[in-house]
């Protein structure tokens, strides 16, 4: 069984048009650690997670998954 973590966080950080540098400020961490979360080398402690979660306001499920996101304009089936 796999234990990636998939996440959104460049994807929200651009719509959002924030930095990784930003990013990392608000949360507490070194902007390099948002990098690694983003390329999944690195998975989030639960309260990472809620935080990053938070800052976004959006609910945990959003930004991450057990399952690959489908890409934007592709349909779930």
């Amino acid at each position: 069984m796999s234990e990636t973590v998939y996440n959104r966080i460049a994807l929200l950080r651009a719509e959002r048009n924030v930095t990784r540098r930003q990013l990392a400020e608000a949360l507490g961490v070194h902007y390099q650690t948002v990098g690694y979360l983003e390329r999944g080398e690195y998975s989030p402690s639960l309260h990472l997670a809620l935080r990053i979660a938070g800052y976004f306001e959006v609910p945990v499920e959003v930004v991450f998954s057990t399952s690959p996101f489908p890409r934007i304009g592709e349909r779930s089936a």
